[in-house]
C-alpha cells in the first residue's frame, strides 16, 4: 500500500511483465512474466493472474477487484486421477473492456473490444465486441451502443 504506483510499475517491468500503465493497485498476484497490460488500463486490488500461457489486456480497460485470469487447465486423466497433464491457453482482453468484480476468465477466452463483463460472471467462451455479458457461464444479454469519445 505504501509503494507509489510509479515504483510498482517499475518493479513489475524489472520482473519482466510488460506493463504500460501506472494504475495497478496493491495485492495483485502475477504468476509469471508472460503478461502484457496496455496504457490507460486500471487493475484494481487483489486480481489474480495465473498465467501458464500469455495474458494480454489492451488499452483503457478497467479490471475491478478480485478478478481471476486462469490460463491453465488439464487433460482428463484416468479414474484414479481425473486431472491429467496440465496445459495452458492464452487469454486476450481487447481495448476498452470493463471486467466487473470477482469475474473469472477461463483458459482460451478472447473478450473483444468494448465489452462489459458483469460482476461475478464466469467467462468460458469468447465474447463478441460491444456486448454486456453476465452469468455462469457468461452469456451476451444485450448489445452496447458504440459511442466515440470527443
Amino acid at each position: 500500500y505504501c509503494t507509489p504506483k510509479s515504483v510498482r510499475k517499475l518493479i513489475y517491468n524489472l520482473y519482466g511483465i510488460n506493463i504500460k500503465t501506472k494504475s495497478i493497485r496493491p495485492k495483485c498476484y502475477f504468476g509469471g512474466k508472460n503478461i502484457k497490460i496496455g496504457k490507460g488500463t486500471t487493475v484494481n486490488g487483489r486480481c489474480y493472474f495465473e498465467n501458464l500461457e500469455k495474458i494480454y489486456i489492451g488499452e483503457y480497460c478497467d479490471i475491478a477487484m478480485d478478478v481471476l485470469f486462469c490460463t491453465s487447465t488439464h487433460e482428463f486423466g484416468s479414474k484414479e486421477k481425473r486431472a491429467g497433464k496440465a496445459y495452458g491457453k492464452a487469454i486476450i482482453v481487447e481495448n476498452g473492456c470493463w471486467i466487473g468484480a470477482r469475474a473469472t476468465i477461463l483458459p482460451g477466452v478472447t473478450i473483444k473490444e468494448g465489452c462489459v463483463i458483469a460482476a461475478g460472471s464466469v467467462v468460458t467462451k469468447n465474447c463478441e465486441a460491444n456486448g454486456l455479458y453476465m452469468g455462469f457461464p457468461a452469456k451476451r444479454v444485450r448489445d452496447l451502443k458504440i459511442v466515440t469519445a470527443t
